[in-house]
């Protein structure tokens, strides 16, 4: 499974969607792309998604952009990335008994079938509201500049 830079973009410019549209105000393609520091024109691309999907609404002319269709406390990553055109899946053989001439014979299948069902719960039981919640005090990322992972300060 590998997350493309659409559901990783996708990810992130929802989170700074829920954080910057205080009091039901639109926030508009710009103020995301500059919060994120992703392309507006790929963030168009994204939201165009969302939006089809049901998950974003959108109001034109100015002080238009998007809100929620679903609010941060029931909307799911795994929602955003499957709107978003995530292929969750692990391999083939995960997907359908049609991509493997093996099915029906093939003890791996269930290991397969059992993790996606697993990283399918997984990303289900997290919603923005409580990535948020988790995150709200923290200011920066800092990176170290060596090997060591990027930490978090809370």
């Amino acid at each position: 499974m590998r997350i493309t830079t659409r559901g990783r973009y996708a990810l992130r410019a929802s989170l700074a969607l829920a954080k910057l549209a205080g009091n039901g105000r639109p926030v508009s393609i710009n103020q995301l792309s500059e919060a994120e520091n992703i392309s507006p024109v790929f963030l168009e691309q994204i939201f165009f998604k969302l939006r089809k999907a049901g998950i974003v609404t959108s109001m034109r002319g100015p002080g238009g952009g998007f809100n929620f269709a679903i609010p941060a406390n029931k909307l799911t990553i795994k929602e955003i990335l499957d709107a978003a055109g995530e292929d969750l899946s692990l391999t083939l053989c995960d997907k359908s008994k049609d991509a493997c001439d093996r099915y029906g014979n093939c003890p791996s299948h269930t290991v397969w079938v059992e993790l996606m069902q697993q990283v399918n719960n997984f990303l289900a039981g997290i919603t923005l509201e409580s990535i948020i919640e988790k995150y709200k005090n923290a200011t920066a990322c800092t990176d170290t500049g060596k090997n060591d992972p990027v930490v978090l300060e809370i």
